[in-house]
């Protein structure tokens, strides 16, 4: 009986059949030493016959092309997700060097995620029902929707690079190609994270505030009143540091005692961008790289603020606006987000309640008093609307509530 079942398994090139407990799985193995994959796992062709051998002979193929030197070196490319983000994180053209320090270090930790699960798997062999199953996987079966988004950004950011580096007409192409369109069309297919909606008010901050001050951290002070009250970003605030061998100059630098290859520099707001006008120009870090847009605000205009800078004499304004009282030198994030756990508690805020949400909350502040969508984007320093409209104005009770009062009022008139 296993001698007639033999008989009708599909014969193809370097093809093998390896027996499995209760089933068969065909394996694509390779006859030459060094070339890769070694091995490859057909098991999801194993009821397609056809396409089962012409995987087979395309693979037949790629090592006879590489035993004849056609290929510069065996790890030119093998065809799996690995060799893909293997390249973007390394190539010196690669778009991952025009990443920011600080949003290079997410794509670093999803990257070896990505490596991890599914380092191994072909870019030719993976469907759209692969990219749901794993978003399953990585989403936690939906309650870390983020988490999978992040996933797949930087798998196409990967991919997109990988396209973009290609020789027009290549296999390689054609397949990255391809996987770039079934992530682009199984992505739409797959819930995303819910837009945040946590807000704090103009109360809420002065209570933030008076609890840094009674801690002994204006600093902590005055970065929740420029934060809420200019909305620029938390990180152009209080600075981010980057990593000695990044582009761009600065004076501020910190030097571990432990190693000099942890020596890092810091960029962010400094006095200097605050003119003796007390008017703010700035170019907010994540669009000097792209549209280069800077804000414009004037700190005579924000109460808060304006409290806040009686702290520092004039004498004193000078490098970075915020410094950490405990260490002479600007909070990294994570010893920040310390400080405002503690604040944000001593002023009785939800804890789903994050900092990042003061920038949001000015900016739905301003759009519930009546400023337009556009003067919003403009101080907000975005080069579209949609953004301010779509993620940052959370105004949803006051908008209702506008629409509701307008058509009431058409109903009393045509009533009248």
């Amino acid at each position: 009986m296993e001698n007639a079942e033999q008989e009708e398994r599909v014969k193809a090139p370097g093809l093998i059949w390896q027996k499995r407990r209760a089933s068969v799985t065909p394996y694509w193995r390779a006859s030459e030493k060094g070339f890769k994959p070694a091995n490859f796992n057909l098991s999801h062709l194993k009821d397609r016959p056809e396409e089962l051998v012409a995987q087979c002979v395309s693979l037949q193929a790629e090592q006879s092309a590489w035993k004849t030197g056609l290929r510069q070196n065996i790890d030119s490319f093998n065809y799996t997700i690995g060799d893909i983000l293997n390249r973007y994180s390394k190539d010196p053209d690669s778009t991952y060097f025009t990443l920011r320090p600080g949003s290079r270090h997410p794509y670093d930790y999803y990257a070896k995620r990505l490596e991890f699960a599914i380092g191994d798997r072909r870019i030719d062999s993976i469907t759209g029902v692969d990219l749901k199953k794993w978003h399953d996987a990585w989403s936690g079966q939906g309650t870390k929707l983020a988490a999978s988004k992040m996933m797949r950004a930087v798998l196409d950011a990967a991919i997109s690079f990988f396209v973009m580096s290609s020789k027009p007409g290549s296999p390689e192409l054609r397949a990255a190609m391809e996987l770039r369109e079934v992530l682009k069309t199984t992505s739409r297919k797959i819930p995303g994270p819910k837009r945040r909606e946590s807000t704090v008010t103009a109360d809420d901050v002065v209570a933030l505030r008076a609890a840094a001050h009674a801690d002994g951290r204006p600093s902590s002070a005055l970065t929740y009143a420029l934060v809420f009250e200019t909305t620029l970003r938390l990180w152009d605030v209080i600075g981010q540091w980057w990593p000695i061998d990044s582009p761009l100059i600065s004076d501020v630098v910190m030097t571990p005692h432990t190693s000099m290859k942890m020596t890092k520099k810091w960029f962010g707001l400094r006095w200097e961008d605050i003119g003796q006008d007390l008017v703010m120009r700035y170019v907010p870090s994540k669009t000097s790289s792209k549209t280069g847009l800077s804000v414009t605000f004037p700190l005579t205009r924000a109460p808060m603020v304006m409290e806040e800078l009686a702290h520092w004499p004039e004498s004193a304004r000078a490098g970075p606006v915020v410094v950490c009282e405990h260490t002479g030198m600007p909070y990294s994030s994570n010893y920040f987000g310390e400080f405002w756990r503690k604040d944000r508690e001593a002023a009785g805020i939800p804890a789903n309640v994050w900092a990042r949400d003061l920038r949001a909350s000015g900016i739905t502040e301003g759009r519930a008093a009546g400023a337009t969508t556009d003067d919003a984007s403009k101080v907000a320093g975005h080069a579209s609307t949609k953004t301010t409209a779509a993620v940052y104005d959370r105004a949803t009770l006051q908008a209702a509530e506008r629409f509701a009062d307008a058509r009431v009022k058409k109903r009393e008139g045509g009533k009248a």
